[in-house]
């Protein structure tokens, strides 16, 4: 587990653009009970993380068409939160960072690390943007 005062900045990255954090697999199961797109976002303290995968999802969010509900957990703080999405991004192995794209709680989209890593955080949001004018 990371400390929390060196996850703090990174997790603040997405909650201070609207993200909510999830902590327990109760939250996970509640977030994505609720109708609409919900896109999770696996954050992580790698730099493709930092780099690639926070900005990405942040841009993606100024398009016309986006998710109901934004939401995180981090891998190696959030174990219980973390391992209650990954449940529900069966069957792509877990990784971190990812993000996946659910409707009505149904998987529509799915980008896995080797889709973040060393790819520009625009080539990220355009990937989520084509995901939310489908299903959003």
């Amino acid at each position: 587990m990371y400390p929390a005062e060196l996850v703090k900045p990174m997790r603040e990255d997405l909650t201070g653009a609207g993200f909510e954090e999830l902590h327990t697999s109760e939250a996970v199961d509640a977030a994505l009970a609720k109708e609409g797109t919900t896109l999770v976002v696996v954050n992580s303290v790698c730099g493709c993380a930092a780099a690639n995968a926070r900005p990405g999802a942040k841009i993606s969010l100024q398009n016309a068409k986006r998710p109901t509900n934004i939401v995180t957990v981090f891998a190696g703080v959030d174990k219980e939160a973390v391992d209650k999405a990954r449940g529900y991004m069966i069957p792509f192995p877990p990784s971190s960072p990812c993000m996946a794209l659910f409707k009505d709680g149904e998987l529509v989209h799915m980008l896995e690390r080797h889709h973040i890593e060393g790819r520009p955080a625009e080539l990220i949001a355009e990937n989520l943007v084509d995901a939310y004018n489908e299903h959003c």
